[in-house]
């Protein structure tokens, strides 16, 4: 799902000359809806790409440890204030002076995000990088053996 998500937006990855490492991921599975999954990782693939800077970068890894499958998706970018952050899974909460109707988006990407991995009893961390963009790790329960 998370090459899907960058192959359908391989037109705006390369209009902003964005670097993409697919860092040494593993597949790794997790019970529940392909629908609803399938749009997290496009909300944070896109969420990467508009907030991002032009050449700047993208670093997706998946994997998993046991009982959780883990999903990063990593940026660069200007400092991050991790306060700011924190409010970036309210509903129409922006970084920035921009607000709603522009053209970046509604404010919704990561607010649905969240929705979507708390209906699969998962969890959500964004994290402010120390060197500037953002971490967003997703963590939800593996699919068993028989899956």
């Amino acid at each position: 799902m998370a090459r899907e998500a960058l192959t359908a937006r391989a037109p705006d990855l390369a209009a902003k000359k964005l670097t993409v490492d697919d860092v040494a991921s593993s597949d790794s599975w997790t019970p529940g809806s392909a629908a609803l999954l399938s749009r997290m990782l496009e909300n944070l693939v896109d969420n990467a790409i508009v907030h991002n800077h032009e050449g700047g970068w993208i670093r997706i890894c998946t994997g998993h440890g046991g009982v959780e499958a883990l999903l990063v998706v990593e940026t660069g970018g200007r400092v991050l204030d991790q306060e700011q952050v924190d409010r970036l899974t309210q509903p129409f909460e922006r970084l920035g002076a921009d607000r709603t109707g522009s053209e970046r988006g509604s404010g919704l990407g990561l607010s649905i995000v969240a929705a979507i991995v708390a209906a699969h009893d998962g969890r959500l961390d964004l994290l402010a990088r120390p060197e500037g963009g953002l971490r967003a790790q997703v963590l939800l329960p593996a699919a068993g053996e028989d899956a």
